[in-house]
């Protein structure tokens, strides 16, 4: 990436988000990246990956793949305070074109099931899989190519299909990109469990109320003196700090009154020190998530009926 930006070139950057299951405020994490190449003037692209959801044991079926995507895409539109709209490019928009399948066929040729199987095996299911999930990580490899960007971004746990692309474009001829992944956050509730749409309790989703953001901010897993698998910390490091230059949290006076934070070492040092109260950090943090999400909030508050007939987990909670 170093050499790209000495010769000067201007960068373009995508990330893929599959229309499966309900965004949450999980899915920011990596997202939000995308308003940090934007401030470093790199172009960004975001690929609603519509087939790629039905190849993966069909999380999304054929028939619901517009809804789902256009569902996926205003998500992503509201939800956060994108300084210009990101390109947005559906998948089956060029994925069918014959070059394309083309590829897809020129490179299954030189991979085995075993090479395909481990590029998939964190983002698809891979027990007992179907053939469409071995397709899915040689797509994603293509992808780079006929989007025509230098970057791929993707979560810690795509690493293997970022490697595999990295191995496998070459072969037809096609230049490395570069791989930048973002780390996976944790659940609210705690080790041991993953933050999943359908596990209401585990998530936000980027369009519940505010009281349901209170509660759960509230309930969420946040020990004091521990940071690993603390999804309120992960929140304040990934989310709020990128987004703002100082992080108020106000406290009454005889409680030491209002505070401000501008780095969020800052904030962790004092949480583990137990200078900063859980409740007052909590309090914070819900009031951001309120004010960062209003406008999709608003967008499908009225819309109950939609999100229904896209499936129960798609609900606000």
């Amino acid at each position: 990436m170093i050499d790209l930006l000495k010769r000067g070139k201007r960068l373009s950057a995508y990330i893929g988000r599959a229309p499966t299951g309900a965004l949450h405020i999980g899915h920011l994490i990596a997202l939000g990246k995308m308003i940090d190449f934007q401030r470093a003037d790199i172009d960004t692209k975001i690929l609603i990956a519509d087939i790629h959801a039905a190849l993966d044991d069909l999380k999304a079926p054929w028939e619901e793949l517009d809804k789902r995507s256009e569902y996926t895409q205003k998500c992503i539109e509201l939800c956060l305070p994108w300084s210009k709209k990101p390109e947005f490019i559906r998948g089956s928009s060029y994925q069918l074109n014959k070059d394309y399948v083309l590829d897809i066929l020129k490179i299954a040729s030189q991979t085995t099931v075993e090479r395909a199987m481990r590029a998939a095996s964190e983002v698809t299911r891979m027990k007992n899989p179907k053939v469409s999930e071995t397709i899915y990580p040689i797509m994603q490899a293509l992808d780079e190519q006929y989007l025509n960007v230098d970057i791929q971004l993707g979560g810690t746990d795509q690493r293997h299909i970022l490697v595999y692309a990295r191995e496998y474009l070459p072969i037809l001829g096609y230049k490395k990109r570069v791989e930048i992944m973002t780390p996976l956050v944790a659940s609210l509730n705690g080790p041991g469990t993953k933050m999943s749409s359908s596990i209401p309790e585990s998530n936000i989703k980027v369009y519940d109320e505010e009281e349901t953001i209170i509660r759960k901010i509230k309930n969420a897993y946040c020990p004091a003196g521990v940071v690993d698998q603390n999804m309120i910390l992960q929140i304040t490091k990934y989310l709020i700090f990128p987004n703002i230059d100082k992080f108020k949290i106000e406290r009454e006076a005889k409680f030491g009154g209002d505070i401000e934070f501008e780095t969020y070492e800052e904030l962790e040092n004092e949480l583990v020190s137990y200078k900063l109260h859980l409740d007052d950090l909590k309090n914070a943090v819900s009031d951001f998530l309120i004010k960062m999400l209003k406008n999709v909030r608003e967008y499908f508050r009225d819309k109950k009926d939609f999100l229904a007939s896209l499936g129960k987990e798609f609900l606000p909670n």
